[in-house]
């Protein structure tokens, strides 16, 4: 059960706005395009096309995890997620799901605090119920990961792609780390500058005093 980006990036919008936004749900192509394309809350940022939208949902829609609500006159057509249904998966379920599809790898906090919207969780404790029924599946839906060099927590990624390859996580942890050190000297060598040439400015102001 594997799915390529953007199927997962579909289903991850259509269950977002779901939750978060019931009165205009289903989505109109143009709407679960615009949901795809948003820029916040989404790791990575993408740019799809109308017609790579569909293609998306037409893979799902054969797949039995999308279904379409047919427009009346000149309405137009809308989408929406077989997920419930499929795979029995509760709201809370979708949920944290959803998130991750969306945003990929999180901790239990940032689950519990990025799923505020979509279903109020009361505390860690039932979110990490939640991740710990969707990895018990007869066909596991996400995934616990070591905590990698550099985090603090350990977190939880989705499995819709397939096993996560996790040294390539950590390669990929350890260079984002690398470029923080490296913005950081950077940072500290251009306020070093700035106060030297702020000394000096005093200083030639101090002549004319």
């Amino acid at each position: 059960m594997e799915f390529t980006a953007d199927e997962i990036r579909v289903l991850g919008v259509l269950i977002e706005k779901e939750l978060t936004t019931p009165d205009y749900y289903p989505l109109t192509l143009n709407s679960l395009t615009t949901g795809c394309n948003q820029k916040s809350n989404r790791d990575p940022v993408v740019s799809f096309s109308e017609s790579q939208t569909m293609r998306a949902v037409d893979s799902l829609l054969k797949r039995r995890l999308a279904g379409h609500v047919a427009g009346a006159g000149s309405r137009a057509e809308k989408f929406r997620h077989a997920l419930a249904e499929a795979w029995n998966l509760s709201a809370p379920e979708r949920a944290v799901l959803s998130i991750m599809m969306l945003r990929g790898p999180q901790t239990v906090g940032e689950l519990r605090a990025r799923t505020a919207r979509h279903h109020p969780f009361e505390s860690l404790e039932e979110v990490e119920a939640v991740l710990n029924a969707l990895a018990e599946r007869d066909e596991p839906l996400v995934f616990h990961l070591p905590r990698l060099s550099g985090q603090k927590e350990a977190r939880y990624i989705h499995l819709l792609e397939g096993e996560p390859d996790v040294e390539a996580l950590e390669a990929s942890v350890e260079q984002a780390s690398a470029a923080k050190v490296s913005l950081t000297a950077e940072v500290a060598d251009l306020r070093e500058r700035l106060d030297a040439l702020e000394a000096a400015f005093t200083e030639f102001r101090t002549q004319f005093e």
